[in-house]
């Protein structure tokens, strides 16, 4: 029987996947990713864990192709920083990256993709055994955003459509209409709690004002999002850490977003008096 090859990343995004397909009846190989992977995916009950650093995609073929996989998800977040600074490639990947016209995100896992379909491996969507943690549309928390936040939504989303179709990163941080913070290469939690930071010093050395200070967050996925890779997400942490921004809302793309901790994260907000609205 063919088996299910899962490129792991970080965070519980590869715990869910292989617990979803292994409850599905597949036998599932982990190649886990050594500068990434939590360690724990090996006590998950795979058929298989195999470490492979960033820039081994020649083993990360051949070890999938002795295993008898066919098929393979990515799954859990790799670092960009990590993509294009820390990578040693092998022969395939070096020869790969200088085939490359941009050297972005998507650019690089789409070729990735591509080498893997030729050796007979499909890459599937991420989310194929997760679909019911798709942000479903409308308000999903018991606060729905209010008149500023609805404001700030719609700027937010406009700003976020245009980053992302450049692959810059897919979050936009708001306020009153202005965009405080843009998601880069650091991540989403890294860019809400630079906008958190750039508020307090403003707060701290302008004169009072009667403009609200509270951050939206908007999240979107790319246009003509691939749900191979890269499809965004939302966990518990990243409630946590809009809290200590001051954040006090969230919009996410409706069945283009991940939540990852499923009810968690709707109970996080709620009790952090976080509205989340999807569209």
């Amino acid at each position: 029987m063919p088996r299910l090859g899962l490129i792991a990343g970080n965070g519980t995004f590869p715990f869910l996947v292989l617990d979803a397909a292994k409850a599905q009846g597949e036998e599932v190989v982990v190649a886990a990713i050594k500068e990434e992977t939590f360690p724990e995916i090996e006590q998950r009950g795979a058929s298989a864990v195999y470490w492979l650093s960033l820039g081994e995609l020649s083993k990360l073929i051949e070890t999938f192709k002795r295993e008898g996989v066919d098929r393979a998800i990515m799954a859990g977040q790799v670092k960009h920083k990590q993509i294009f600074s820390s990578i040693r490639p092998d022969w395939r990947l070096a020869k790969l990256l200088l085939s490359l016209r941009t050297r972005n995100t998507d650019a690089l896992i789409g070729a990735v993709a591509k080498v893997l379909g030729d050796e007979g491996i499909t890459l599937l969507n991420s989310t194929a055994y997760l679909e019911p943690l798709l942000a479903k549309p409308g308000v999903l928390t018991r606060r729905a955003p209010d008149e500023r936040e609805r404001r700030d939504i719609d700027y937010g989303r406009a700003v976020a459509r245009h980053v992302a179709q450049y692959d810059i990163g897919q979050t936009v941080v708001v306020a009153e209409a202005a965009c405080v913070a843009v998601e880069a290469m650091e991540g989403t939690d890294l860019a809400i709690e630079r906008a958190g930071e750039i508020m307090r010093h403003k707060s701290l050395g302008d004169e009072p004002s009667t403009l609200s200070r509270a951050l939206t967050v908007v999240k979107v996925a790319k246009p003509n999002q691939d749900m191979r890779f890269d499809v965004p997400v939302v966990g518990v942490k990243t409630i946590k850490v809009m809290k200590a921004a001051g954040a006090t809302c969230l919009a996410v793309d409706a069945g283009k977003c991940l939540l990852i901790d499923g009810h968690r994260v709707i109970e996080a907000a709620d009790a952090a008096g976080i509205a989340i609205s999807a569209e």
